[in-house]
C-alpha cells in the first residue's frame, strides 16, 4: 500500500514536472526568446542558408504573433516600440501573416523611399554606399552558387563563390553589407513609395534574390509595406550553422558540418 502511494506521489510529480516545463518554454518562446532558422539566400550576406538564430521578442512589444501558432490572446500590441532604421526583424509576412519572413528595415513611417540604379534613396537623399571586396562561401549543399560565372577555384580543391559586394550606411549611422549581382534587375529602379503610417519599408541584403518591400505583397512571395503590428522581433544572434553536408545517420557529419566561424554572431 505504501509503495503504490509513492509511486502515484512520484507520478503526480513527473506529470507536475512536466507541466511546469511547458509553462516555462511557453513563456520564454512567447515572450524572451524563439529560435529561427534561415530557410533562403535572401539575407546574404549578414544571413546564410543554414543559420540558426535566437529572436529576442522583447525589443518591439508583444502581440498575438508573439505567440505560439499566432494565437489570439493578445488583443492590439502591447508595450509597443518602433525598430530603428537597420534592425534586422523577423514578422509575419503580408498579406496573410501566416509565414516568418526576416529582413532589414531600412524606413518606417512617412519616410519616402525609391532605388534607383541600385542606389536606395530616403527622403531625397542617396544612401551612403561604397564597393568593398567580394562576399566568399564556399560552395556547398546550402550554398550553390546562382551561376557558373561566380565560381572559381579555392584551397584544398573547395570551388568558391565570389559575389560583388557593397557596403552601405544609413542616415543614423547604422552599418551593413549588402550584395548586388546583377546590373538592371528587376528591383534596382523603383517608383518612390511613402511607408504609410505604422508600416515599415524592408529590403533584404541580397538585393538582387529578395522579394521585399519593392514589390507588392504576394503570397509566399514579396510583402509590400508591413504593418509594425506584424512584427514578432529582433534577430539577436547566430547560435549555430551547418552547410548542409550532414547525414543523420553518420554523427561525425554533423561537426565536420557545422560553419563554427558564423556561431555567436551578433546584429
Amino acid at each position: 500500500m505504501v509503495r503504490k502511494k509513492a509511486e502515484k506521489s512520484e507520478t503526480r510529480d513527473f506529470v507536475a514536472f512536466l507541466v511546469k516545463l511547458a509553462i516555462f518554454i511557453l513563456i520564454l518562446r512567447s515572450f524572451i526568446i524563439s529560435p529561427f532558422n534561415i530557410p533562403s539566400e535572401s539575407m546574404q550576406p549578414r544571413l546564410v542558408v543554414g543559420d540558426y538564430l535566437l529572436v529576442a521578442k522583447w525589443p518591439y512589444g508583444f502581440s498575438k504573433y508573439s505567440l505560439p501558432f499566432s494565437v489570439p490572446l493578445i488583443p492590439g500590441r502591447i508595450l509597443p516600440h518602433s525598430p530603428e532604421p537597420g534592425d534586422v526583424v523577423v514578422f509575419k509576412a503580408p498579406p496573410s501573416a501566416r509565414d516568418d519572413y526576416i529582413k532589414r528595415v531600412i524606413a518606417l513611417s512617412g519616410d519616402i523611399v525609391q532605388v534607383t540604379n541600385g542606389v536606395v534613396s530616403i527622403n531625397g537623399v542617396a544612401v551612403e554606399r561604397k564597393r568593398v571586396e567580394d562576399f566568399e562561401q564556399p560552395v556547398t549543399p546550402n550554398s550553390p552558387c546562382y551561376r557558373d560565372e561566380f565560381q572559381s577555384p579555392g584551397a584544398n580543391g573547395i570551388t568558391i563563390c565570389r559575389y560583388p559586394q557593397f557596403q552601405e550606411t544609413l542616415p543614423n549611422g547604422v552599418t551593413y553589407r549588402v550584395l548586388d549581382i546583377y546590373e538592371d534587375s528587376e528591383g534596382d529602379n523603383t517608383q518612390a513609395f511613402i511607408v504609410p503610417d505604422g508600416h515599415m519599408f524592408l529590403m533584404g541584403d541580397n538585393r538582387d534574390r529578395s522579394a521585399d518591400s519593392r514589390f507588392p505583397a504576394e503570397e509566399g512571395q514579396a510583402i509590400g509595406m508591413v504593418p509594425e503590428e506584424n512584427l514578432v522581433g529582433r534577430a539577436l544572434v547566430v547560435v549555430f550553422s551547418t552547410d548542409g553536408s550532414a547525414e543523420w545517420i553518420k554523427p561525425w557529419t554533423w561537426f565536420t558540418a557545422a560553419r563554427w566561424d558564423r556561431i555567436g554572431g551578433g546584429f
